[in-house]
């Protein structure tokens, strides 16, 4: 099994395969438009034109799971984030991560980077990293911001280009 065996869903409901990201430094983090974590979106943004022609991709999936807090239409949600935030990643359509209903994809990663109180996620927000061949390489709580994320994933970018960092 490999991340890259997922599909998911677009805003629009379409199937989008995640090995159409092979290649990728991928960020995936699940998010929600009324949650204290949502400016959030501000750095996932600022991740995304700093790094995206060095070759990250974000991947947002919307979950209403915690406290009501993403109660819209995928069209609301893709509304929101570009009037709000002015997102130009991708931002799929709402998910579960947790529970019976939850995502293959969610499943996989919560299996794979279990959180500091067991495998579920615990709130919006939660990341994880995946490297260019696919490895799930490190799951980030809410409480991490996106711009803490940057020499992380600027070390990793330069991987794949042989490069070494300081």
């Amino acid at each position: 099994m490999s991340i890259y065996a997922f599909k998911v869903k677009d805003a629009q409901g379409k199937e989008k395969a995640v090995a159409d990201y092979r290649g990728k430094v991928i960020l995936m983090v699940n998010t929600a438009s009324k949650c204290g974590f949502t400016p959030q979106y501000a750095g996932l943004q600022e991740l995304y034109h700093t790094f995206h022609s060095q070759g990250l991709e974000i991947l947002a999936f919307p979950c209403d799971q915690f406290g009501h807090q993403e109660p819209g239409s995928n069209e609301e949600i893709q509304q929101f984030c570009q009037r709000n935030y002015g997102v130009t990643f991708p931002v799929f359509s709402k998910i579960e991560v947790n529970g019976s209903g939850a995502d293959p994809l969610y499943k996989y990663l919560t299996e794979l980077k279990p959180g500091p109180k067991g495998g579920e996620i615990q709130w919006n927000f939660t990341k994880f990293l995946i490297d260019q061949n696919g490895n799930v390489i490190e799951r980030f709580e809410p409480e991490i911001k996106p711009e803490a994320l940057a020499p992380i994933i600027k070390k990793r970018l330069s991987l794949s280009f042989g490069q070494t960092t300081a």
